[in-house]
């Protein structure tokens, strides 16, 4: 008689708790420690301390947890980090977006545009590798990171391990960025390039690769560059369906389903900075939910960290990794030189 075996199915409500308080304790932790002066003077926000937590016990201990945790941890991953994102538009009003709009746009479109042409040819003509994986990095690294290759694998129809490496690649040189960031602020931002928090804000937003990265970036720096930094990051973002939509039709694929993916919770936040706009609900409820917000963007960052995993990192190879590096490195010099003009000739 062959032996029954049980595993607990991942839409047990069980296994959505376990890893739902695995993210929230973290992030309480980490939020305590980052109102602590000593941390805070070192300019380690919550957001950041929350993706290094998660980090950290991705990669030592959570394979035990694993498999009762990672619904939890996977809905906070994506779930909750969207569900923050809407919220997070109480902290803007439309004439902040509007002030950021044009400029915003015209760089998160050139931007975007050099990017993934940068990825196609020093992919495909410099290092040698296939099409799928080189268009997979590009996206990731022009659009909005893990989220975007995940919307573009349908399209290309790539393999599953190609999609592995290029989020992989995104990962590391975003995580990086949480950190390069607010230190190129203080060190070039703010004496070299003169830069305000807004400008800076822009930059962010329209070269870093995740959201939830962008988010923790600019928050590292202060309340003026994390609000542009976030929405030039959502005009960004709602790039992404016209893009898949072009590659679609030129790139000489076909797209599984029949339908391209739209950003829905990017629509979602413009949505609720235009409700704030008109000043409904009193500033005390805002103020709640803004903490609600802070709390569930350090629960999403925990949970970001936690699937981090090295050894993807590892399996990835040497050419997908060097392929992400050059575009993070154009992202912040080329990206920076994009940012810089467009000031300039809207200034």
């Amino acid at each position: 008689m062959a032996e029954l075996s049980f595993t607990p199915s991942l839409s047990t409500p069980l296994r959505y708790a376990a890893g739902l308080t695995l993210t929230l304790l973290l992030a309480a932790v980490a939020g305590w420690l980052g109102s602590q002066p000593a941390v805070a003077a070192s300019g380690l926000g919550s957001l950041t301390l929350a993706m290094l937590a998660g980090i950290v016990v991705g990669n030592t201990f959570y394979s035990r947890l694993a498999w009762r945790c990672d619904a939890g941890v996977l809905f906070a991953k994506q779930k909750l980090l969207r569900l923050g994102i809407v919220l997070y538009g109480f902290r803007l009003t439309v004439q902040q977006i509007t002030a950021i709009g044009l400029s915003g746009v015209l760089t998160d479109l050139l931007t975007l545009t050099s990017t993934f042409l940068l990825a196609c040819w020093l992919g495909r003509r410099v290092l040698g590798l296939d099409r799928d994986t080189a268009w997979l990095i590009g996206a990731g690294s022009s659009i909005c990171g893990a989220a975007a290759i995940m919307a573009t694998e349908p399209v290309i129809k790539a393999e599953p391990q190609k999609v592995a490496v290029a989020v992989a690649t995104v990962v590391l040189f975003g995580t990086l960025g949480i950190f390069l960031y607010p230190l190129l602020w203080r060190e070039i931002g703010t004496t070299l390039l003169n830069m305000t928090p807004t400008q800076w804000g822009i930059f962010t937003g329209s070269t870093l690769h995740e959201v939830a990265q962008v988010v923790a970036a600019g928050h590292a720096i202060g309340p003026e560059a994390e609000n542009a930094a976030m929405i030039a990051k959502m005009l960004r973002v709602m790039m992404l369906a016209p893009f898949l939509l072009l590659l679609s039709r030129f790139g000489g694929v076909g797209h599984a389903g029949g339908g391209v993916s739209f950003p829905w919770f990017a629509l979602g936040f413009i949505g609720v900075a235009l409700f704030n706009s008109l000043h409904l609900l009193p500033q005390p409820y805002v103020a709640v939910l803004n903490a609600v917000d802070n709390f569930l963007l350090a629960v999403a960052m925990t949970a970001l960290g936690i699937t981090t995993k090295f050894s993807l990192l590892k399996q990835a190879g040497l050419k997908p990794l060097l392929l992400g590096l050059l575009l993070f490195v154009w992202l912040l010099a080329g990206g920076g030189a994009i940012n810089l003009a467009i000031q300039h000739l809207l200034a």
